[in-house]
């Protein structure tokens, strides 16, 4: 933090525009009648014409007006965007169809460019990538209890059902019949070994691994998975997929190897967003939450990367272990924060 007790402090802070000191005192323009956070962009004032105030209304009471740039008399801007952001995802949740950037930018006062420069900002997706979303949860809930697809379909807000299915895969994970039947129709091949770190169970599509589980009761794995895919064909103890397993276990042991073999990663466009990232830390690196959210263009998103790391089912080889608090201490690993150091710990002497 700077000091910002004396004049001489905070002239520095308003010269370097320091966010720091906003709400810790104001500063005056004599030439222009306003008064400023310290971080506003406006072009710098002579010396000569600021004075500093320790509130705002000690600021308005001399005659000083809020400046239309920085706006002192509002919340700060990282507020003001989140709440339009927010107002926008409301509109895009409530929206029958989606609307389009033009109506959620003139909805929520701002230009179609701004809107679209701060929505990516704040959530990381575009608005685009959000209404799909969206339309995908309202699917996902209508399937569920709805006997008739082509009525979810409109109904979530795709104006075509040839659209829908087009997208179904990413929206789904698999076809609507399939999703709404708790995964019937599809095959996953599975099967619980045991690793250094306890029993392991590992579990595969068509399209590659989709989980990768640890836990020490293998009963409880088995049924993890059953959750996950309640009416799917589940095969196991298939010979030939001992093979797939006994690569998982060597990438277990050894992390630093990492994994040549497909995934079938399942979440949401964020989730997904967040597993990308955290796959590209390489073995032996760690990452702060708060710089984890900053990789993933979302940097006051710390709480939603975390809650993405806790979604992650496939374990180590989606290495969300690499993940430490802001003090580097061990947290928050869904398979156990003893197995997290150890997973770090073979990383460090692997390098």
């Amino acid at each position: 933090m700077g000091n910002y007790g004396n004049e001489e402090g905070r002239w520095a802070a308003v010269q370097q525009r320091d966010a720091g000191a906003d709400d810790v005192f104001w500063y005056s323009v004599r030439s222009t009648g306003v008064y400023c956070r310290p971080s506003c962009g406006a072009r710098p004032a002579l010396r000569k014409n600021v004075a500093f105030h320790d509130s705002r209304a000690e600021a308005e009471a001399a005659g000083f007006r809020p400046c239309l740039r920085c706006k002192p008399d509002q919340p700060p801007l990282a507020e003001r965007q989140a709440a339009i952001v927010a107002q926008a995802c409301r509109l895009i949740d409530e929206a029958e169809e989606t609307p389009d950037l033009d109506s959620l930018a003139e909805a929520v006062g701002v230009s179609r460019f701004y809107f679209h420069r701060m929505f990516k900002a704040v959530t990381g997706i575009t608005p685009k990538a959000y209404a799909n979303a969206a339309r995908a949860r309202r699917v996902q809930a209508g399937l569920a209890g709805q006997p008739n697809v082509t009525d979810v379909i409109y109904a979530a807000g795709f104006n075509s059902s040839g659209r829908f299915y087009a997208q179904s895969s990413s929206v789904l994970g698999m076809t609507p019949s399939a999703f709404r039947s708790g995964g019937k129709g599809e095959q996953i091949k599975f099967a619980i070994a045991e690793c250094s770190l306890g029993p392991i169970l590992v579990a595969s599509t068509e399209r590659g691994i989709c989980a990768i589980l640890i836990d020490d009761d293998p009963d409880f794995l088995v049924k993890d998975l059953q959750d996950r895919f309640p009416k799917a064909e589940l095969i196991g103890a298939e010979p030939a997929y001992e093979q797939v397993v006994s690569r998982v276990i060597g990438m277990v042991e050894q992390p630093s190897v990492g994994l040549d073999l497909p995934l079938d990663v399942r979440g949401t466009a964020f989730q997904q967003r967040v597993w990308q990232v955290l796959r590209a830390i390489p073995a032996g690196k760690r990452v702060t939450y708060a710089e984890l959210a900053e990789l993933a263009n979302v940097p006051r998103g710390a709480r939603a990367v975390a809650s993405a790391c806790a979604a992650n089912a496939i374990a180590v080889a989606i290495p969300c272990h690499r993940v430490v608090r802001n003090d580097g201490s061990i947290s928050g690993y869904r398979w156990g924060v003893d197995r997290k150091a150890e997973l770090l710990n073979r990383e460090t002497v692997s390098e």
